[in-house]
């Protein structure tokens, strides 16, 4: 009987270095942007190609993983997931083929650091069948990028990392699919086989060239909303955009001298009183805040904050502020009592 159920790979073995210290205690896909974490984006966007309980998901993962795990088994636990363990960070490719068992049929490639806007229902439609399928976004300098070239038949001819040149200025944005999750596998095998390594580490670039040259059909697919959450900063553009473009948002009413500018996102469960939060803020559940100004911050579950006034913060979970000011970046647990 055929497989008919969807691959997701998603390699999120990294330690997030660029997104201490919120990274010491939890991976970085469980960072929260517009009241949910950047892994729930990701797989709303997988969603679009199929229910997610019809889709086979495998993770691999690294430094504190297991919390990819629990959070897996208590938010979609009718969800078939694999988790496979990459203790040695040999690149993107050497922590695809750990999931090699799990990679059958269709499959989709992503990286968990990244959301775009897209619609992927086109992939297992039998009407378009592609056979391979790589996002890019047009950007204005694309020397800091991998990029595609694309040939006079409208397919991928190469991809190239980080070009001298402006000439070819569609971005690759970490998103891949491939009709043959077996061809994907082999290519891989081959390159692991061969050591094709570039920078010390196994690109996955390197397999779709092989792949090509075995006659794939690699069609690219603009993006027109490519989101990042692998810094503090981009975390908060994130948090920004999906607030002002999404159904993210919300505003809900309080009559204890609370002022909400939108647009907002404010948890049903959090508490706040006397305080001004917004534009563009996200609060977690549990939440505590009185007599403060928040606004362009992220603020995790079970936080409380009193007579502090933060802009673009990066704000953990649990943590203890009274009497901030300014731009804080801190992780979950921390405390700052400041003295006036």
């Amino acid at each position: 009987m055929t497989d008919k159920k969807l691959t997701v790979v998603i390699p999120m073995a990294g330690f997030g270095k660029r997104l201490r210290p919120h990274t010491w205690s939890k991976p970085k896909p469980l960072v929260s942007v517009a009241g949910k974490t950047v892994l729930d984006h990701v797989l709303d966007v997988v969603a679009t190609a199929a229910d997610l309980n019809q889709c086979r998901l495998a993770f691999i993962i690294g430094y504190l993983g297991d919390q990819v795990r629990l959070h897996m088994a208590e938010h979609y636990p009718d969800v078939e997931t694999h988790f496979y363990l990459q203790e040695e960070m040999l690149g993107q490719t050497h922590a695809i083929a750990m999931a090699g068992e799990a990679i059958h049929g269709p499959t989709i490639v992503l990286f968990s650091d990244t959301i775009v806007q897209d619609d992927l229902s086109f992939l297992l439609d039998p009407a378009q069948n592609p056979q391979g399928v790589i996002w890019v976004k047009k950007v204005e300098d694309p020397r800091r990028f991998g990029v595609v070239s694309v040939g006079k038949d409208g397919f991928v001819s190469d991809i190239i990392e980080k070009p001298d040149s402006f000439e070819n200025d569609l971005a690759v944005v970490g998103y891949y699919y491939f009709a043959s999750g077996e061809s994907l596998k082999a290519a891989i095998d081959r390159q692991l086989n061969d050591k094709m390594i570039t920078k010390g580490e196994y690109y996955i670039a390197d397999a779709i060239k092989l792949m090509m040259q075995d006659g794939l059909k690699l069609q690219p697919k603009p993006v027109k909303v490519w989101l990042d959450a692998g810094l503090p900063e981009t975390v908060l553009e994130t948090n920004r955009y999906l607030l002002e473009h999404s159904n993210m948002g919300n505003t809900p009413e309080y009559n204890n001298g609370v002022k909400i500018i939108p647009p907002v996102y404010i948890h049903p469960e959090a508490e706040i009183t006397a305080s001004v939060i917004g534009p563009h803020t996200s609060i977690g559940a549990g939440c505590q805040i009185s007599y403060s100004k928040i606004q362009n911050s992220v603020v995790e579950a079970d936080t409380a904050i009193e007579t502090s006034q933060l802009r673009d913060s990066l704000i953990g979970a649990r943590v203890r502020l009274i009497g901030a000011r300014g731009k804080l970046d801190i992780g979950d647990d921390g405390v700052v009592e400041a003295c006036w």
